[in-house]
């Protein structure tokens, strides 16, 4: 892992997670540090936002982002000194913490999921009054192809990683964790089970490589049998899923009192000059990335950030800044790129057969593409998770995945207006 060079300017979007978007607390010609809150909200969803660096607020407006519509953001000009904000200090032993503080410095600190459904984590350590959590679950596979970031992370900080997991665990009150990595990773296997040598409640499981087996429903059915009901979150059956990345986000908000405003990127692709894994702060425009990356390669056709299955292709890289949710930046060329025509479902089912959530793809996407959202909900189509199984093997080069985004859209904009 490489750590980026530190930006001249940062790009701080209100939104970087799932919920409700933030409003800046800062205001055009504030100096703020490095660790201070920007952005914030009263929404119990939602996770506040912070500087990457030391400077100047230049400005606040849109900018790009991910899910393709703008958001605003606050521009924030370095002045080099990184100087720290008085609030990040280091906490007390956090054993001797009550378990109310450690959900409030979780959610200070703005931690997401890592994996990239960026969920709020102080919200997964919160769960519904009378559930009782038997495990939490720590996500290691990293099953999508390309990506190493989270590889890298177990490698570089096994120890911090075990602290994270031993802090959701207290928090929660789960008298188990488990650790989920596929059996591709044999180093990050050994480093974990290293680390957590001296903790008989943790446990390292080698898993069978198998996409999409990264998950949270899955691995929970892998890890301990059990089974998520359809519409149900995973602490229906005892667990909690966390990313491993967010383990160890936990263990620098707790122990040191760091808020999430860095992460380790992977920069790779067939178009990218000089693929790595960086650790690169929040905020940081993606042009820059890719500079410190040697640059695009001519043939460049394609970027996606996040991975070739799951990921969302992007027009462009100008204004783009990398958030909390940014676990990649593919890059391929016109070698790795084709576009087809779409042609009629010949139910053949292929989708059906490959679909790990065991919903019927091919007539979630035939309602969709005729307008009938009604029924692609009948058809369970909330249940779908978007890994992308069904296009890949589809023979009819059908954009099932999207078909499938477009029916939960509407489907969840009809429930909240109820």
């Amino acid at each position: 892992m490489v750590p980026a060079r530190p930006p001249a300017l940062v790009i701080i979007p209100m939104v970087q997670h799932t919920g409700a978007p933030c409003e800046p607390v800062v205001a055009v010609g504030d100096e703020v540090k490095k660790g201070q809150k920007v952005g914030d909200t009263q929404a119990f969803i939602s996770a506040p936002v912070h500087s990457s660096v030391s400077g100047k607020v230049v400005k606040i407006a849109p900018c790009n982002h991910p899910l393709g519509r703008p958001v605003k953001a606050v521009y924030i000009e370095s002045d080099g000194q990184d100087s720290w904000h008085e609030d990040v200090r280091p906490s007390q032993d956090w054993e001797k913490a009550g378990l109310d503080e450690l959900k409030k410095i979780t959610r200070n600190a703005g931690i997401v999921g890592m994996g990239g459904a960026t969920f709020p984590t102080h919200i997964k350590l919160s769960p519904p009054p009378g559930t009782k959590i038997d495990y939490v679950l720590a996500n290691g596979c990293e099953c999508e192809p390309y990506l190493t970031s989270d590889h890298r992370a177990m490698l570089e900080r096994p120890a911090d990683m075990i602290t994270g997991l031993r802090i959701i665990m207290k928090t929660i009150g789960a008298p188990k964790g488990c650790i989920g990595v596929e059996d591709n990773k044999p180093d990050a296997v050994q480093a974990l089970k290293n680390a957590a040598a001296d903790y008989s409640d943790i446990e390292v499981h080698a898993l069978h490589t198998k996409y999409p087996q990264g998950a949270g429903n899955q691995l929970v059915k892998v890890l301990t049998g059990r089974e998520v009901p359809s519409g149900a979150l995973s602490s229906a059956v005892g667990c909690v899923v966390q990313n491993v990345g967010t383990c160890i986000a936990v263990a620098d908000a707790v122990c040191f009192g760091k808020p999430l405003i860095e992460r380790i990127v992977t920069i790779t692709g067939s178009g990218i000059n000089e693929p790595k894994n960086m650790l690169v702060r929040v905020g940081t425009p993606m042009e820059e990335v890719i500079e410190q990356c040697g640059g695009f390669k001519p043939n460049i056709r394609k970027i996606i950030l996040g991975g070739p299955m799951m990921g969302l292709a992007q027009p462009t890289v100008e204004n783009f800044p990398v958030i909390k949710g940014t676990s990649g930046i593919l890059c391929l060329t016109n070698l790795d790129v084709e576009l087809y025509d779409i042609r009629p479902c010949i139910k053949c089912a292929k989708c059906v057969d490959v679909c790990p959530v065991s919903i019927m793809p091919l007539f979630i996407s035939s309602a969709v593409e005729h307008g009938l959202y009604d029924r692609a909900e009948s058809y369970n189509a909330m249940d779908c998770m978007e890994c992308g199984c069904c296009a890949y093997v589809c023979p009819a080069k059908r954009p099932l995945v999207q078909w499938g985004r477009m029916s939960k859209a509407d489907i969840a904009a009809k429930r909240a207006k109820k």
